[in-house]
Order: structure tokens, then C-alpha cells, then sequence
């Protein structure tokens, strides 16, 4: 599916970005994967290896505009073009009602997800418009649709994201360049997890019983895990995708549906 592409993934964690960095190499793209710590991408970078494809690991901030040119001439130093963007660096500022999350971590979440989505997008879009092609994937959340108690803080940076996203598909296409949105909603991941085991503690339930309360909330009777939502993006950054740009996936099991 993404054979001769070049993809950067932001915000490479042990949840869905290394999902998809593995996948996306499975599929046939050379990945450069970019997060501010290196663990799990040398760990990434070894099962691609394994598995005969092509992945290299920079460590970046995207806050951090030199850490961004940094990672952008790795891509084109190693691969010779970029031809996919997938921005899923988060910060989240914390379970708070959205006036009291404090001003301060709002800002850091706007930094990473807004503008540090920005600053990839700006370094990276030459490339594209150079090899006359490109798609970009932006990962969006189900609570800007569905707003959900104590995700405030997280779901304006990612809902001024989705404004974005808009603009870019209108600005670049005469470039060849599409942009897209993958709104996820609950990821059955390390997080997830996180959440099932602290919440049940807290209730003196088992992690099992919080884990069907929230499948029963969709038609798929299940809490969609990274690796599966992954194909989501994979789809939005391929050719065959070719003539969607401006649109926005969602991908969450069918618990919300647009009208």
C-alpha cells in the first residue's frame, strides 16, 4: 500500500504511533519516526529491521524548531524525499474541567499538537511539493465531536488541529498535496489500559467490567486497539486515497456517528 513512500511519524510512544511506524514499514514505506525519548524507537527500528524494512528513529521536540529541521534532513539525508506526514505528538494537560486545567499545561498541549504539528508541516511540505505529491494525516480525537468530562484542555488543541487540517487541504492541493484528519476515539493501548486499571481501583470493580462498559458504548461491542486503527491512516496516506483530502475519519467503532 505505501510502497516507494517516505512517511514521518510524530509522537512515536508505545501506544499508536509505533503501530503505526510498524505497519507503515510493513506496507512497503521507509519511516522516520520522531519523540523525545529513543526508547521505544530503537526498539521499532529493530522490529522493522527484523521484518526487512527501513526505519530510523530521531529524537524531537516538536516544540523545538531545530529539533524539527533536524529530523527533516535526516528523512531527506537517508531516503531523498518525504512524501507522507502522519502529526500524532500529544500533550495532554490533565483530567480537569476545562476552566480549571491550568493555563499553563493548555499552552504546553496548543504547543505539541497545534503548533508543533505547524512546524513539521512547514518543514516538511517542500519536500512534497518538490516530488509533486504528498499526504498529510492528522490524528484528531473523538472528544471534539463527542465531548467527554475532564478532556477539555486536550480537545481545543485538537479541535483548532482539525481547523487547521482544513486549510492545508485547501492551500496545498493545487500542489498535489492532500490533508487529512483520523479522529480516534478510545485506543485499546497502553493508555487505555492505564485508565481501565486506575478507574477500577478506584470504583472496586474489576478492569474487566470498566473495559465492557465502554465496548457496550458502540455497535462493535469493543475498544478498537492501536494496531487496528492504525489501518486507518495507512489508507489516508496511500493512492489509494488519492482524491480524498479535507475529510475526516473517524475511526472509534462506530460509538459516534456523525449525522
Amino acid at each position: 500500500m505505501l510502497q516507494d513512500e517516505v512517511v514521518v511519524i510524530t509522537g512515536v510512544g508505545p501506544g499508536l504511533g509505533s503501530k503505526l511506524a510498524v505497519r507503515a514499514a510493513a506496507a512497503g514505506a521507509k519511516v522516520v519516526m520522531a519523540a523525545r525519548s529513543a526508547d521505544v524507537m530503537t526498539q521499532v527500528e529493530k522490529d522493522v529491521t527484523a521484518a526487512g524494512g527501513e526505519a530510523v528513529g530521531v529524537q524531537c521536540d516538536v516544540r523545538r524548531p531545530e529539533d524539527v529541521a533536524r529530523l527533516v534532513r535526516t528523512a531527506v539525508d537517508r531516503f531523498g524525499t518525504i512524501t507522507g506526514l502522519v502529526n500524532s505528538a500529544f500533550g495532554h494537560p490533565g483530567f480537569f474541567d476545562l476552566l480549571e486545567t491550568p493555563e499553563k499545561a493548555i499552552r504546553r498541549s496548543m504547543d505539541i499538537i497545534l503548533y508543533g504539528a505547524l512546524t513539521v508541516t512547514r518543514e516538511v511540505v517542500p519536500h512534497m511539493k518538490a516530488a509533486g505529491r504528498g499526504s498529510i494525516v492528522n490524528i484528531g480525537t473523538m472528544t471534539t465531536r463527542k465531548p467527554m468530562r475532564g478532556e477539555g484542555g486536550y480537545a481545543v488543541a485538537k479541535a483548532a488541529m482539525a481547523t487547521a487540517t482544513q486549510f492545508m487541504a485547501l492551500e496545498l492541493g493545487p500542489h498535489g498535496i492532500r490533508a487529512n484528519q483520523a479522529v480516534m476515539g478510545w485506543l485499546d493501548g497502553p493508555g487505555v489500559r492505564f485508565y481501565l486499571q486506575v478507574n477500577a481501583n478506584a470504583r472496586g470493580v474489576s478492569e474487566q467490567d470498566v473495559y465492557d462498559e465502554i465496548a457496550a458504548r458502540n455497535p462493535l461491542g469493543r475498544i478498537p486497539t492501536d494496531e487496528a486503527c492504525a489501518g486507518a491512516v495507512l489508507f489516508l496516506l496511500s493512492r489509494a486515497a488519492s482524491e480524498i483530502t479535507g475529510a475526516v475519519l473517524d475511526v472509534n467503532g462506530g460509538e459516534y456517528m456523525p449525522a
